[in-house]
């Protein structure tokens, strides 16, 4: 059999290559350490070691390990096993488990020392980092809000400082790679360095190096807030589609609120991550305006975005596992993505020629549209109205708030059946759907679809809708006329522009309209 490759105690399910591999884990990981995402199927995001000591498969003296790697699933369990606290997650793209490895391999690996073992495929792994590229697989916009006040005194900020410089260094800064910035909190805030000062992690080190100690009270809620409203501009070298993230340093307790800090950077789509370091006295608890502070300003409170260091002394060793969350680009909930920001308004066609079962392919079609996107109270929303001389909303944004509620309200669509006017029915949907959210923070998006000649003129209309800020895709079947179709659609037309013979064509449309909301949701975007 083939030789296991030795592994760190922090080797991800998603750092190994193979769809099943033998690994061998080394003694004596510190089990605090571990990040273990559900219970039996892990998260790909978990520690393969961390992962095979909660199952059962191995204990703390290490040893061979099998990995078989598994889709991805929803709702990783949270479950306490053998010294390890698993943590709950709502969603992963890939999963593994683990079963004892064979014992024969383990001697082959045991020459090889832990940081040249390279997965045996001949191959070397991509991990040769272009420099100035930087770590390309770690997309991120990261703001360090550093604590300045006199709480954390200066000896204790310079600890800090050098905290700060190995995460940057870890993170693999460069041009594709990460950026980040330093905003030392105090009395005021002030923005050290932006985003688009530094490229190169020696440049990054040298300016933290650099970062006087402004010392004043330790007014946190307000630094968040002032970081999360004026840090990320493109000016300030914000990149469109990669994921804000504010890390703050908190030690001890602030002397302000951060609730409201904490809610006004997720409607900015800033993730927020808090590092506590020396819990507070019990005296100084008495000072804290609210106990539950962390909880109340990160990101979502669901363990990923709080990290505890027990003191500044000794840190080295929560370095990764900090990087390794800053890195996971599908955990940032709370980032504004073409999925979880836009309306997406549907127009049927209920006039006689479509018939009652190419009607039910046409609903397909909405739902399949739909289902890509993350629809929520404070993501994305979709209404649905169907039109023949007449229109009728079928639900509105405001009236479902979960992807499940929303297929279930499609799949309910009567079918009405009657004549075709399109113009009318666009002017409606503006007016009725889209007014009410016009002001909201997500995009909008029609989708209109019909199969036939409208009896009115669409050109007006449709360029009403456009003006209201609403983006229209075209979707036309059968006897639809190409110049409707065009007129209806926005700029450039060709993109935003569909036809199909027959119904059953509508199918392999899905992706190319999914698609088509997300760049010019990206192209939009601030």
């Amino acid at each position: 059999s083939l030789a296991s490759t030795a592994i760190t105690c922090f080797t991800r399910g998603l750092d190994l290559r193979k769809g099943t591999e033998d690994v061998l884990c080394p003694a004596d990981c510190p089990l605090w350490q571990f990040y273990v995402f559900g219970d039996g199927v892990y998260a790909s995001l978990s520690s393969v070691c961390g992962a095979a000591i909660h199952s059962g498969v191995i204990t703390n003296i290490g040893g061979a390990v099998r990995v078989q790697t598994l889709p991805g699933q929803e709702n990783y369990p949270a479950v306490n096993a053998n010294g390890i606290q698993s943590q709950v997650l709502s969603r992963w793209a890939s999963s593994f488990s683990v079963t004892a490895g064979t014992k024969n391999t383990a001697l082959e690996a045991v020459g090889r020392s832990v940081s040249t073992a390279r997965p045996s495929t001949g191959k070397r792994p991509k991990k040769t980092l272009d420099k100035k590229a930087g770590n390309k697989d770690c997309k991120a916009d990261i703001a360090f809000l550093i604590d300045g006040s006199y709480n954390i005194g200066q000896r204790r900020f310079n600890l800090q400082k050098n905290f700060v410089g190995k995460v940057a260094v870890m993170l693999g800064i460069g041009t594709e790679g990460p950026h980040v910035g330093v905003v030392q909190a105090s009395e005021y805030p002030k923005i050290e360095f932006y985003l688009k000062n530094f490229t190169a992690a020696k440049e990054v080190l040298f300016a933290i190096k650099e970062l006087g100690f402004r010392g004043g009270n330790s007014n946190t809620g307000k630094a968040l807030k002032y970081t999360a409203q004026k840090f990320f501009s493109l000016e300030n070298g914000a990149r469109k589609g990669i994921p804000k993230i504010i890390v703050v340093f908190l030690d001890g307790w602030p002397s302000d609120d951060l609730e409201e800090a904490g809610i006004v950077a997720r409607e900015f789509g800033v993730n927020v991550f808090i590092v506590s370091v020396a819990k507070p006295t019990t005296e100084e608890l008495g000072m804290v305006q609210d106990i539950g502070f962390v909880d109340k300003a990160v990101c979502r409170n669901n363990g990923f975005f709080s990290y505890h260091m027990p003191t500044w002394f000794g840190t080295t060793k929560y370095v990764k596992p900090l990087v390794q969350k800053l890195c996971s680009h599908e955990q940032m909930l709370c980032s504004k993505t073409c999925y979880n920001s836009v309306n997406i308004g549907f127009l049927i066609d209920g006039s006689s020629s479509v018939g009652e079962s190419n009607f039910r392919l046409v609903l397909e079609f909405v739902s399949n549209v739909a289902k890509a996107f993350e629809i929520s109270d404070i993501g994305s929303k979709v209404a649905a109205v169907q039109f023949t001389y007449n229109q009728r909303t079928e639900f509105s944004f405001t009236d479902y708030i979960t992807k499940e509620k929303v297929l279930a309200a499609i799949r309910n669509i009567r079918y009405m059946s009657g004549g075709t006017a399109t113009g009318d029915a666009i002017s409606y949907t503006t007016r009725n759907v889209f007014g009410p959210v016009k002001d909201g923070p997500n995009k909008n998006f029609l989708v209109v679809l019909t199969d036939g000649q409208s009896y009115d003129d669409v050109r007006g209309p449709a360029a009403a809708a456009q003006k209201a800020g609403i983006t229209v895709f075209s979707v036309g079947v059968a006897w639809a006329p190409l110049d409707d179709l065009k007129d209806m659609a926005s700029e450039p037309r060709e993109s935003h522009t569909f036809f199909t013979r027959e119904f059953t064509g509508l199918e392999p449309m899905v992706p190319d309209i999914i698609r088509g909301i997300c760049k010019d949701f990206l192209d939009s975007k601030q």
